[in-house]
């Protein structure tokens, strides 16, 4: 093959390849989600190692009490097909919180939304699940800190939620990100969830009448979970 020839082949493959990331129509938004077990799904995280909350139906015994058993019934899987687009990735972790601090005061920064937020892939739409397990555990609260933090400022909630969200912009400066506060947390959480997102401009939607068992969305929790992530986005402007 002439040099001629293997350029051709080179630019068609690459034409080739960026075509397969489109579904039909070529126009569907790519939507990757960070989340904790509300948003997990045996078999439709990445990567795959990462813990789970919700399981397929074979593995009834790990149910906890939740009626959830189909993908389809997901709150993040009803926003995208509802809203047209396709799934770019969904990194989620049972347990994950958004600082560095974890139950019991362990280290979870192997973990954590700060660590995972560089590993969505290409996406134009980034929905953020989080804070739910930083009120749980009762992780610090710390200081609000807009940049320059340090390892240890990391643990607490508030420097390491403002880390998250000036990474995604950073990381994702075309992306349109949402923050989806969970409803029943600690007072100082939402208060330091819409501190931080009014700070760095990312809309942040409350999350209202969420039927949980387990402390976990329902079949009926996830739908007015996802008519709720589907009205904002309809509404809000990008």
């Amino acid at each position: 093959m002439n040099k001629k020839s293997l350029l051709t082949f080179v630019l068609l493959l690459v034409a080739a390849l960026a075509f397969a990331r489109k579904p039909a129509g070529g126009d569907a938004l790519r939507y990757s989600i960070l989340g904790d077990s509300y948003s997990t799904y045996e078999g439709c995280l990445t990567p795959d190692t990462n813990s789970i909350w919700y399981y397929r139906p074979e593995s009834a015994q790990l149910h906890r009490g939740n009626d959830v058993r189909l993908v389809e019934q997901t709150w993040w899987h009803q926003v995208i097909r509802r809203m047209g687009g396709v799934l770019e990735r969904n990194n989620s972790y049972s347990g994950a919180t958004v600082c560095c601090t974890g139950y019991r005061g362990d280290d979870y920064s192997d973990r954590a939304f700060i660590t995972r937020s560089n590993k969505l892939g290409e996406p134009d739409v980034i929905l953020v699940c989080g804070g739910t397990n930083d009120s749980w555990a009762n992780a610090p609260i710390g200081e609000y800190v807009y940049g320059n933090w340090t390892r240890q400022e990391l643990y607490a909630f508030r420097p390491a939620m403002a880390k998250l969200l000036h990474d995604l912009r950073a990381n994702y400066p075309t992306a349109r990100i949402v923050f989806i506060l969970n409803s029943e947390l600690k007072p100082s959480i939402n208060e330091s969830v819409h501190t931080v997102c009014h700070h760095y401009g990312v809309p942040c939607l409350d999350l209202r009448d969420i039927d949980k068992q387990q402390g976990h969305p329902s079949v009926k929790g996830m739908a007015a979970f996802a008519d709720q992530v589907v009205d904002f986005l309809n509404s809000s402007k990008r």
